[in-house]
């Protein structure tokens, strides 16, 4: 569905920068298999920099918008707005397979001289998932409080010293090994 709407055409720009502009939401997603977001409800806006050179482009990728994810501690939904800037250089070679193979710099990336087009999809893809925060928690308000469900706090607190009152039968032999350092 997307393939041609992030495909570049480069070979007929003329040297020097160009902007390019795109709105992503959910539907991009289809393709990589959406069910496995970490994140619904997004709205991303992508401002591509392309400045093209002989023999290489340089790439830029400012990332923005929102998205929905979910708390790590609570379950709550949360809207994280999307920020983020990314870069890339493109270098034209004869073997880029070769030279992608040997490349330890992931922010460069080699293509063949009869190609056309620039493909970003999948860079795309990456950055705004690269864009999201590993761990995700709802933060606090201006108090420190924390501003995840508190029934859920109060649960999980409650399960933390069940789990402490009680005795498991796996660990009961090891309690002798507790104190061999102090011997």
């Amino acid at each position: 569905m997307y393939s041609r709407d992030f495909d570049i055409a480069f070979v007929g720009l003329k040297p020097g920068v160009h902007v390019f502009e795109y709105r992503i939401d959910d539907k991009f997603f289809v393709d990589f298999n959406y069910g496995k977001q970490d994140f619904t409800n997004c709205i991303a806006t992508i401002k591509l920099s392309l400045e093209k050179n002989t023999g290489f482009m340089q790439l830029k990728f400012d990332i923005g918008g929102n998205v929905d994810i979910v708390c790590d501690r609570c379950g709550n939904t949360i809207h994280q707005q999307l920020w983020d800037e990314f870069a890339i250089i493109v270098k034209i070679t004869d073997e880029p397979d070769v030279m992608n193979e040997q490349e330890e710099d992931p922010d460069v990336y080699y293509i063949s001289r009869g190609e056309s087009h620039l493909h970003i999809a999948n860079w795309l893809y990456e950055f705004i998932n690269l864009s999201i925060p590993m761990q995700k928690l709802c933060g606090e308000d201006e108090k420190g409080k924390s501003l995840c469900n508190q029934d859920v706090l109060k649960k999980l607190e409650q399960m933390q010293k069940d789990i402490q009152q009680t005795d498991n039968p796996v660990w009961k032999g090891l309690e002798q090994f507790k104190n061999l350092d102090k011997k």
